[in-house]
C-alpha cells in the first residue's frame, strides 16, 4: 500500500492512534486530544482514527470532541502512531509506524519484534532517531523521567530516613498537584548528585528546584559541608564524573572524543560518592563505556550513598547495582554491596536503587501533553511535507518496506536474522 508523500497528495493523510498493549500497561498517548485538534486546524484534510483503550490517559469522549473518529479497524491508516513497542500479534503488514521500537540497541527482548517488522514487509521509524540540523533529539519524554525519577528519589530516601513520607507521583493527577505536597515538607539535611545535564537532568534539577532544594556548585558540593545547610543539590556534567585514562587531571575535555571513544575514560565520580545522599543518574551508558564506579567501591565505608534513582535504567551498566528493572508499583529495591544481590530495600545494609523503567507513565497527562506539541513542531511538518521521502524522517526510518535502511544494516546478522 503507497504512503502519502504530501499534503497536496491524493491520499489524504489518515493517522492512527494505536492502543498501547504492553505489559505493565501505558497510559500514554503520543497525540492528546488538543494536539490532534491543533493538528487538524493546521492541516484540515488529516483524518485521525483512535483505536479505543481501557488505559490511555485521556477519554475517548475528548478524542471525539476534538474531531477524531473512535474505530477498532485502522487499516485505512497510512501512519500509526503509539509509545511503547507493539505487541507482534497485533503488527499490521504493510503499514507505516512510529514508535519507541528499542531495537537500535540490539535489545534481545524486542528481537522478535523486529523480525516480524521485516517479514510483513513493515515501514518502521522511531522517535528516538528524530534529530534537528545538530543531530540533537527533537521529541521525548525525557523531561518528565526526569520529574519522576527525581520524585522517587526524594520519596525513597524519606522512607529510609523515616523523616518525610512521598506518594508515587501516579497517586497524583498532575505535575502541580505533586508540588503542592512539596510545600508541605520541610527537607532535612539531605545532599543529592545529580550526574548528567541533558534533557533528562534537566528535568531533575526543574522538580528539584520547583522542591525548594537549593543548588549549589560541584566544588561547593565537595569542600562545604554541615548539616545546618538542609537540603542541597549539584549538577555534575559527564566532564566532573569521567577523565580520560592514562591522561594528566589537567587534560581539556574533549566531549566527541569522550561519545566516540567512552572506553578510553574512567570514572572520577568517588570524591562525590563520599558526600552524597542520594545519586540521581541520568547519563547515558554505552557497552564497554566506563561505569561510574563498581561494585567493589560500594563496599567502601567512604561509599556513603545509600539511595540511587537510576533514571537511565541500564540494567548492569553504569550503575553496577541496577541488577533489574523495577515497577511503578514497586520501585525500589534493595541491593547487598557485600554479596552482590538483591535484598530488601530500606534495611540497615541496603542500597537502596530505583530503576523504573518507564517513569513518564507516571504522569501520563502532562508527558502526553508536551510530547505531542513536540511533534506538531518537529515532525509533522515534514511528514505533511514530503512524507516519508523527508529527510528527517528517513534518517529515523529503521526498516522501509520490510528492508533494512542502509544506517541499520548492523540490525541484520545475529539479531534480526541468524
Amino acid at each position: 500500500m503507497a504512503l502519502f508523500c504530501a499534503v497536496k497528495s491524493t491520499s489524504a493523510p489518515i493517522i492512527g492512534l494505536l492502543r498501547e498493549g504492553k505489559t505493565p500497561p501505558d497510559k500514554r498517548a503520543p497525540l492528546s486530544p488538543s494536539a490532534c485538534a491543533q493538528l487538524m486546524q493546521l492541516w484540515p484534510d488529516t483524518r485521525i482514527i483512535v483505536q479505543p483503550s481501557t488505559i490511555r490517559c485521556f477519554p475517548e469522549s475528548a478524542y471525539a470532541e476534538a474531531g477524531c473518529d473512535i474505530n477498532e479497524d485502522l487499516s485505512l491508516c497510512n501512519l500509526l502512531m503509539g509509545v511503547k513497542e507493539v505487541r507482534v500479534e497485533d503488527l499490521i503488514p504493510a503499514k507505516f509506524y512510529i514508535i519507541f521500537s528499542h531495537v537500535t540497541k540490539r535489545q534481545p527482548y524486542n528481537r522478535g519484534l523486529l523480525q516480524a517488522v521485516l517479514h510483513r514487509g513493515i515501514t518502521l521509524m522511531d522517535y528516538e532517531l528524530l534529530t534537528d540540523q545538530d543531530g540533537m533529539r527533537t521529541v521525548a519524554f525525557g523531561r518528565f523521567a526526569g520529574i519522576v525519577g527525581a520524585h522517587h528519589g526524594l520519596a525513597a530516601f524519606g522512607k529510609r530516613s523515616g523523616l518525610f513520607d512521598l506518594p508515587g507521583a501516579w497517586q497524583v493527577s498532575c505535575l502541580s498537584d505533586l508540588l503542592q505536597l512539596y510545600a508541605q515538607i520541610e527537607w532535612p539535611a539531605m545532599r543529592i548528585a545529580v550526574t548528567g545535564d541533558g534533557r533528562v537532568g534537566k528535568g531533575v534539577v526543574e522538580l528539584l528546584r520547583a522542591a525548594g532544594i537549593p543548588e549549589i556548585s560541584a566544588q561547593d558540593f565537595l569542600h562545604s559541608h554541615s548539616d545546618e545547610e538542609g537540603a542541597v543539590f549539584c549538577v555534575l556534567k559527564s566532564r566532573d564524573v569521567f577523565r580520560r585514562a592514562n591522561a594528566d587531571h589537567g587534560v581539556e575535555w574533549n566531549r566527541n572524543h569522550f561519545h566516540t571513544n567512552p572506553n578510553a575514560y574512567v570514572s572520577q565520580l568517588a570524591p562525590y560518592l563520599r558526600m552524597a545522599d542520594v545519586l540521581v543518574n541520568t547519563l547515558f551508558w554505552s557497552a564497554g563505556g566506563p561505569r561510574l564506579f563498581e561494585r567493589s567501591d560500594m563496599r567502601s565505608g567512604e561509599f556513603r550513598v545509600r539511595t540511587i534513582a537510576d533514571i537511565s535504567c541500564d540494567v548492569n551498566g553504569g550503575i553496577p547495582a541496577t541488577l533489574r528493572f523495577s515497577n511503578i508499583d514497586n520501585p525500589v529495591y534493595g541491593y547487598d554491596p557485600l554479596n552482590e544481590v538483591e535484598m530488601q530495600p530500606y534495611s540497615t545494609d541496603s542500597i537502596d536503587i530505583m530503576a523504573v523503567e518507564n517513569l513518564p507513565c507516571e504522569l501520563p497527562v502532562d508527558a502526553s501533553e508536551l510530547f505531542g506539541m513536540q511533534l506538531l513542531e518537529s515532525f509533522f511538518p515534514f511528514w505533511m511535507s514530503d512524507g516519508r521521502e523527508s529527510e528527517v524522517v528517513r534518517c529515523a526510518t529503521i526498516a522501509r518496506d520490510g528492508n533494512l535502511t542502509p544506517g541499520f544494516v548492523n540490525l541484520g546478522p545475529g539479531y534480526a536474522w541468524d
